[in-house]
């Protein structure tokens, strides 16, 4: 199994938001051997979140060989013509090293603030991820559009590999939303925070049966994985009841069975159960503290999952 992390774009205490932070957790990602840097997406939150792609770029040349990723963003009220845009300029600037991962998003307010009907989130995401890939992968693009405009040429600069930005899909394992990710997607991304090891197999299972023969050939990734790794059995429950739990309206005692908030034993288990399930790359969230909860991942944890 493969580690990444995601960008810090919020704050838990007193971090403060700044190139700085970000620099540092990109160059503790990069020396401790992570594999990706990832950056979520909203407009608005509980807490101040600093934009996804923008911190992205802002850390491109300090990623060396790591992979970039958006997971998610949100295509259908950021614009695919203006993702795309964006999304294979950090391609161009990081040789090829970006994916694209997409989700409709789950939060009314984000829909609120564009002025965009929640209730259409859907049949918007669909035609906007169809217009995202014409543009990113050099498909044919959709022959009608409802909601969005495609270009009457391809974007320039286009990306420096073959085959353009791949396109990964967000969703939490329904049936619909994994029927969803085969039709749409090159990719997977599953919610940690939304799921189990036990729930990840039984979508990863059904999801070979939509792909069929691209099975074999077809990544996953588990995102958003909160990371608090600690010996002190009272600071993990500070953790999950202070913040991770008001933060998120979820019960702490739920969490504590499904994120990784306690000591490297416990977050090993949980690692090694999605290993088993066929999870490929898990992406860690660092609640504060980056560069230390980094380098406790890569020497605690990673070599103790089976």
């Amino acid at each position: 199994m493969e580690l990444g992390v995601h960008l810090p774009l919020i704050e838990f205490a007193d971090e403060g938001q700044s190139l700085g932070r970000l620099a540092a957790v990109a160059d503790a990602a990069r020396e401790c051997g992570f594999t990706a840097l990832a950056a979520n997406d909203h407009f608005l939150f509980a807490k101040p979140w600093l934009d996804g792609p923008t911190a992205l770029a802002g850390v491109v040349e300090r990623t060396g060989a790591m992979d970039l990723m958006t997971t998610v963003s949100l295509v259908a009220l950021r614009g695919p013509v203006q993702l795309a845009k964006t999304l294979q300029a950090l391609d161009v600037l990081s040789q090829g090293r970006m994916i694209a991962g997409v989700g409709p998003g789950s939060s009314a307010r984000d829909y609120d603030a564009v002025g965009v009907p929640f209730d259409e989130r859907w049949a918007r995401f669909d035609e906007a991820t169809a217009v995202l890939r014409s543009l990113l992968r050099g498909e044919p693009p959709p022959a009608a559009l409802r909601f969005h405009a495609q270009p009457d040429g391809p974007l320039a600069p286009a990306s420096p590999r073959s085959g353009g930005v791949p396109v990964w899909i967000g969703s939490w394992g329904s049936p619909a939303g994994l029927r969803r990710v085969a039709r749409l997607g090159d990719g997977w991304l599953a919610s940690a925070y939304n799921t189990t090891p036990e729930t990840f197999a039984r979508a990863r299972e059904s999801l070979s049966g939509e792909l069929g023969e691209r099975a074999g050939r077809f990544p996953n990734a588990l995102v958003t994985m909160w990371t608090w790794i600690t010996t002190d059995g009272r600071e993990a429950d500070r953790i999950l009841r202070d913040v991770l739990g008001p933060m998120l309206k979820r019960d702490p005692e739920v969490l504590r069975d499904q994120v990784c908030v306690g000591s490297p034993e416990h977050c090993a288990e949980l690692l090694s159960r999605y290993a088993a399930a066929g999870c490929q790359r898990v992406m860690l969230f660092m609640i504060g503290d980056e560069r230390r909860q980094i380098e406790l991942a890569a020497a605690e944890v990673h070599p103790a999952i089976g």
